[in-house]
């Protein structure tokens, strides 16, 4: 699903529950503290930023359902024993495997060694 598709389907969402909840956009967005303007872009999926959604979420009371979209997903045990207790605070990223080190020589092949 493209970026676009997504934020449309966003903006369904948050209509529907809006009107689910008899709420006008005006309503909206006097509880959520943004403009009408606001309301409208978001729920034609024309996008908003993450603060925007997160008054908007507030205003309809479902920022509960953050932990549904995204839980918490705490720290594994095997990590938990790695780091010894200590919290994780960077990614190491994805590393890049490090290319063979040989020479070719009249006598054949030799792996990692200097002439």
């Amino acid at each position: 699903m493209s970026d676009h598709a997504l934020l449309k389907e966003i903006g369904e969402r948050l209509q529907q529950e809006r009107l689910n909840q008899n709420m006008s956009q005006a309503e909206l967005a006097s509880a959520a503290g943004v403009s009408r303007k606001t309301i409208t872009n978001l729920e034609n999926g024309e996008g908003g930023t993450l603060p925007t959604l997160i008054a908007i979420l507030r205003g309809l009371d479902r920022i509960d359902n953050l932990d549904a979209f995204l839980p918490d997903p705490g720290t594994s045990p095997l990590m938990l024993a790695e780091m010894q207790g200590k919290v994780r605070q960077r990614a190491t990223g994805k590393r890049k495997k490090a290319k063979a080190d040989y020479r070719v020589r009249e006598s054949g092949w030799e792996w990692g060694e200097d002439s």
